[in-house]
């Protein structure tokens, strides 16, 4: 609806794999942003901030999810730097602690690894 608050869906860069995972832990969605206009039938444009100027305003309905309010998923837009494609690259900073767990023909390494601009995370 117009006027609701949204947010964008991006991903990570193609080809950036973390720890051999495609995107389990990565962010999903960057807002949220206001609706200005219903522009067809599946399409609305967004009231973008001109640190994204360089993307176009108008998105599909699959790009959008609604704003719920529970900011525990959200990056800040301005703490990411996106391509025109809302492609964004992931930057570990930091390896916290690693771990090995055994099982009975195998063994699993785990590593906690903090991430620029995002909260803690445990990769497998």
């Amino acid at each position: 609806m117009v006027g609701e608050q949204v947010l964008l869906k991006v991903s990570p860069m193609k080809g950036v794999m973390r720890f051999r995972k495609n995107g389990k832990l990565s962010p999903r969605f960057i807002g949220p942003f206001k609706t200005l206009r219903h522009m067809r039938e599946v399409a609305y444009e967004l009231a973008l901030p001109p640190g994204l100027s360089g993307v176009h305003p108008v998105f599909h309905v699959f790009m959008l999810n609604r704003y719920h309010g529970d900011g525990s998923f959200i990056i800040c837009w301005d703490s990411v730097l996106l391509d025109e494609n809302l492609y964004y690259e992931e930057e570990p900073i930091t390896i916290l602690d690693r771990e090995v767990r055994k099982l009975r023909s195998m063994e699993i390494a785990s590593v906690k690894v903090q991430w620029k601009n995002h909260p803690i995370e445990e990769a497998t």
